[in-house]
């Protein structure tokens, strides 16, 4: 592992804001997210390409997982970033060099500790259930330690927020005590996050003025500087970390996607481009900038958690444009609808199509897609009267774009024909209440290029049925299907005082591998629908591979 030189010095302060990710270490204590060994390699790599200076890697001997996370990245190669162990201040009563919970951590071998202690009297006499002043030596001994040993020091007043505004004067001593011992920076942390931005800002503001004073009367080798954590327990951990900033604070801490325990930490997906976009600090370079949107969907990926489509800056609908007036406005001038432009951190503008669209949807929907399309030409309006009567029948097609191309497409004559259903059975096993079962078997007859073949497939439902004979009766045809999945199926009931004959639509996400798309279906028998959706998106797929699907057919593009 590389060690990429870093302190507070590095750039002026003013102008740079470190960011300190704690992803694998706070991010993973949210309910329901585990990493593996390989998951937290991976995800340090991304975080390094993406210019994060400090990365926690966890807690060394509070687990196997962080002792063998430990090891092997050792042997990674890291172009700029550090990565942090982190621990807690010794136990009461011992000294740190008899404390066993410390070898970890020298173990690690990392040149940076992040040590955590008590800010809050509260917390020292009724959860440390020691004195005060043992708190403070157990500070004091903690950093003195690892400082002679080699280690250079982030103390993190833990529940500091909290702490000052109920005992300002031993607050601040704890701080004292760090600075004494040789912490660098002195990170204060709104562990219940139920702090507000104003008061962040004046508790950090005093804050500053403590440890310049602090600063001045010592003769230390390097600037002390302040950072932040917040927590999203009232749902600003984001204004709190830029309140904090804005008064003097030159580390973030943070997670991507705001993951963490409970509401979450402050998510550095939306603090970093604020900071760098809307303050004018620096965070990463430019180019790491456009990286964050793939970093937060690959770390989503990564953790096994569906992306926040609706989150600021990074989710898939954060630059989505879906009124017909909106629409048009952006495709003028896109400052109209648009506080930053999308491709400054990775992520793109999207025209979103439905029953509230107009015209501009349309026609900036068909450039998306490769149409030409004018608004004068008729096919517009036609395809716009349809896409309406379709969403009013209960069609959804901002969620289902690969439907909406071929929709437009056929309107247009552009749609390829691959194939044509003749026709389709699907017979169901009725098992027995109790028992599991279900296994259906399916027969589809299909036409490619005027040739009628039939097939039969079984599967564990009369979907899965369904599509195992379809791609049965296509594939020497068509080979590309092999890499073809489906990826989702969702099934809504759309008027559920209907009982049995209730309207259903059908959404189906499918996959290459390398691509990802949605097709819908929508009618009263869920057999219908989910056909409906299952041959689209075979259909896109293919469409996909062109030219050479669409050459060799001679079908026009």
């Amino acid at each position: 592992m590389t060690q990429a030189p870093i302190s507070g010095d590095a750039q002026p302060a003013a102008e740079r804001i470190i960011i300190y990710d704690t992803t694998l270490r706070d991010g993973a204590q949210r309910e329901g997210l585990s990493l593996s060994t390989e998951d937290k390699l991976r995800i340090t790599r991304e975080l390094d390409r993406l210019g994060v200076p400090f990365i926690e890697g966890g807690w060394p001997g509070a687990n196997p997982k962080d002792v063998q996370f430990f090891w092997q990245v050792k042997e990674e190669v890291l172009t700029q970033a550090e990565v942090v162990a982190f621990c807690a201040t010794r136990r009461p009563g011992r000294t740190a060099e008899s404390d066993p919970m410390l070898q970890p951590i020298l173990s690690a071998g990392t040149r940076w500790v992040t040590v955590f202690g008590k800010s809050w009297d509260l917390h020292v006499t009724e959860g440390l259930q020691t004195t005060l002043e043992e708190n403070l030596a157990m500070i004091r001994d903690t950093l003195t330690f690892l400082r002679s040993q080699g280690r250079r020091v982030i103390y993190d007043a833990e529940h500091w927020f909290d702490g000052y505004k109920c005992n300002p004067h031993y607050a601040l001593q704890t701080l004292e005590a760090a600075i004494a011992s040789g912490a660098e920076w002195l990170v204060l942390c709104d562990t219940n996050g139920g702090t507000l931005p104003h008061e962040v800002g004046q508790i950090v503001r005093a804050v500053r003025q403590f440890v310049s004073q602090q600063q001045a009367q010592r003769d230390l080798p390097y600037p002390l500087q302040i950072g932040i954590h917040t927590h999203n327990d009232a749902g600003t951990a984001v204004a709190n970390a830029l309140a904090a900033v804005l008064e003097g604070a030159r580390m973030v801490q943070g997670t991507i996607n705001g993951y963490g325990e409970r509401c979450g930490n402050a998510d550095l997906c939306a603090v970093i481009p604020n900071l760098q976009l809307k303050l004018g600090f620096q965070c990463v370079q430019e180019d790491q900038l456009a990286r964050l949107t793939q970093t937060s969907r690959m770390i989503s990926e990564t953790v096994n958690l569906a992306p926040d489509d609706h989150a600021p800056f990074v989710g898939l609908s954060a630059f989505a444009h879906k009124g017909g007036i909106h629409v048009s406005a952006v495709e003028r001038n896109p400052i109209t609808y648009e506080h930053v432009q999308p491709e400054r951190i990775g992520n793109r503008r999207r025209i979103v199509i439905s029953d509230q669209a107009g015209l501009s949807n349309v026609l900036a929907k068909a450039r998306s897609f490769g149409i030409d399309l004018h608004k004068d030409d008729p096919a517009c309006r036609h395809i716009l009267s349809h896409l309406k009567s379709l969403e009013n029948q209960g069609y959804q097609f901002e969620a289902a774009e690969a439907s909406f191309e071929l929709l437009m497409r056929e309107a247009l004559g552009q749609r390829p024909s691959f194939f044509q259903i003749k026709g389709f059975q699907v017979h169901c096993e009725v098992v027995s209440a109790g028992h599991e079962g279900g296994d259906a078997l399916a027969t589809i007859k299909v036409a490619i290029a005027d040739k009628d073949y039939l097939e039969a497939a079984e599967g564990n439902g009369p979907v899965a049925a369904l599509d195992a004979a379809l791609r049965k009766a296509l594939i020497n045809a068509y080979p590309a299907i092999a890499h073809f999945h489906l990826t989702d199926y969702k099934v809504r009931i759309l008027d559920s005082t209907s009982g049995t004959s209730a309207r259903t639509r059908v959404l189906v996400e499918s996959s290459n591998g390398q691509q990802r798309w949605t097709t819908v279906g929508v009618s009263t028998n869920i057999l219908e629908a989910s056909y409906k959706a299952v041959v689209e998106g075979l259909e896109y797929g293919l469409m996909l591979q062109q030219p050479t699907a669409v050459e060799s057919l001679q079908i026009p593009r």
